[in-house]
């Protein structure tokens, strides 16, 4: 039986993908093997079981729609306690506040396991759902840009050229501006980084399985876009 890891390994392991994540985001090379086997001499897992754990922590990225190391596919058979360990700590290390959306998502994945078996039994659920405040880090982003954008798609989606799917009550048709690069992620606030999407091409390009290809196509299709 695999020993339990504890906060210090969890924490540094997170310390150690976030100062990869922000090296790729800068453009710079990254030796993964290098950071692994710092870490298998400072607590005594293999290196291999550090890099694994790496894969777990992209999970939790693609779970909130973030971007992830390039190299580091996303591993998902992973328990909703260390995932909610592992969102906790990555927020930690950033200095944002936390979040909970991929610990929900995996127990929400857990779940639908169960009801494939037993998909007869429906839940009780709650009549009067619980409430809790949260905190939440907010990008404050420039309406200029979210207008423009808007603008420029006129009502049509920039990525599927479908038409807006309805009309909002002010009379003004729907569709939402996505940052290619997330400001989250450290992407810039302009014009050039900004697509209007339709809800279902904006929700691809947050979970979608192709949604770095989807996003190279995009910068290929439309001029204004530059790669960050």
């Amino acid at each position: 039986m695999s020993t339990p890891w504890s906060d210090e390994e969890l924490k540094a392991s997170v310390e150690v993908y976030v100062e990869m994540l922000n090296k790729q985001r800068r453009g710079e090379g990254v030796i993964k093997a290098r950071y692994y086997r710092t870490l298998e001499k400072r607590f005594g897992r293999t290196a291999k079981a550090f890099e694994y754990r790496a894969q777990n922590i992209s999970y939790v990225y693609a779970l909130q729609g973030r971007a992830w190391v390039r190299g580091l596919k996303p591993a998902g058979n992973v328990g909703v306690k260390i995932v909610a360990r592992l969102e906790a700590l990555i927020a930690e290390v950033e200095g944002q506040q936390p979040s909970s959306s991929a610990t929900f998502a995996t127990e929400v994945n857990e779940r639908r396991s169960l009801y494939r078996d037993n998909a007869l039994t429906p839940p009780a659920g709650r009549q009067s759902p619980s409430k809790i405040s949260v905190s939440a880090t907010v990008y404050e982003r420039d309406p200029d840009v979210v207008a423009w954008v808007l603008t420029q798609a006129d009502g049509v989606c920039e990525c599927c050229d479908s038409p807006a799917p309805f009309t909002r009550e002010d009379g003004s048709l729907f569709l939402e501006v996505h940052h290619l690069k997330r400001l989250a992620d450290g992407g810039p606030d302009i014009v050039e980084n900004a697509i209007g999407l339709c809800p279902n091409c904006h929700r691809e390009l947050h979970a979608g399985l192709g949604k770095h290809e989807l996003a190279a196509r995009l910068i290929d299709k439309i001029e204004r876009l530059n790669a960050y």
